[in-house]
């Protein structure tokens, strides 16, 4: 017993073993990858009888039917809903940014009365999600809309406000850690010479803190681009629409019939600007998330 113990823990120590492991959490990872790509070239637009190798492809018009519907159905202006969400996603990161930067700036350099309980009562605002807020929000829109109508009900800039203000909270407390980090040297060094907080903070903190920005742009971009909920609430008019709001129009049997293979083809062609984001990104993610977390 004690020889098949001894092969048993070599054997799951060794490279085999980690090969197999690794082998079955791509297998998990990419199989929803696979089933959605090979739904969207199922020209039955059905997941009654979907396979992962579609069986009712006789050509090559049938193998990109789906895309087909996507592209040139008048009824589907899928390019405006990518449009939309796109620069929702952008313009909201943007702002999240600048406003949260500033704040964690002044939350881990300046002392000043309230300072504590103030950091505490944003986080506590934040263990509420906007969702139980839907009603207020809703409303809310209604009543700025009739003075600023670019901020009101189905308009971009009041969606954009409700995103920036829904993640505020856990993204000051990301960016103060790693505000801690940054050694205030730097900024006493940089007043003695008679920089302003302003220029100490734009010309000699800010781009030491590029990769907690980079991680609070990308989580910022990323759940504003794929939030459902509040985009079909907030916006009524399907030209206003964002990318999922009209996606899932598709599988709502509401104004399109249910069609699961246009719905997955849009699905692909909206993961791409995340993958391409989180590729071309990934060498900051680390290290900011990790550095922050060392001191606050």
């Amino acid at each position: 017993m004690s020889n098949i113990g001894t092969l048993l823990g070599r054997f799951l120590t060794s490279w085999t073993a980690r090969g197999i492991v690794i082998a079955l959490a791509l297998v998990f990872a990419l199989f929803p990858v696979i089933w959605i790509t090979s739904a969207s070239f199922n020209p039955t637009g059905s997941m009654s009888n979907q396979t992962l190798i579609p069986s009712n492809v006789k050509n090559l018009d049938d193998l990109l039917t789906n895309y087909r519907r996507l592209f040139d159905d008048p009824q589907v202006p899928f390019w405006r809903w990518m449009f939309n969400s796109l620069f929702i996603a952008v313009v909201s990161t943007i702002l999240t940014l600048l406003i949260t930067s500033l704040s964690a700036y002044a939350f881990s350099r300046f002392r000043f009365r309230g300072r504590r309980s103030l950091l505490l009562s944003i986080f506590l605002v934040q263990v509420f999600p906007n969702l139980l807020a839907l009603v207020a929000l809703y409303l809310m829109l209604i009543q700025i809309g009739k003075y600023v109508p670019l901020l009101g009900l189905n308009s971009y800039g009041g969606l954009i406000m409700i995103y920036m203000g829904g993640g505020m909270a856990v993204n000051i407390w990301l960016m103060k850690g790693f505000f801690d980090t940054i050694p205030r040297d730097i900024d006493e060094s940089a007043q003695v010479d008679g920089a302003t907080h302003w220029q100490s903070f734009w010309y000699l903190i800010f781009p030491l803190v590029r990769p907690i920005l980079v991680v609070v742009g990308l989580f910022a971009f990323v759940g504003t681009f794929n939030e459902f909920l509040l985009a079909r609430v907030m916006l009524n008019e399907r030209e206003t629409w964002t990318l999922m709001v009209g996606m899932f129009s598709f599988v709502s049997g509401g104004e399109f019939s249910t069609d699961w293979g246009v719905f997955a083809a849009g699905s692909l062609i909206a993961a791409v600007p995340i993958v391409l984001l989180y590729l071309s990104l990934q060498r900051y993610i680390v290290s900011g998330l990790t550095i922050g977390a060392v001191k606050g």
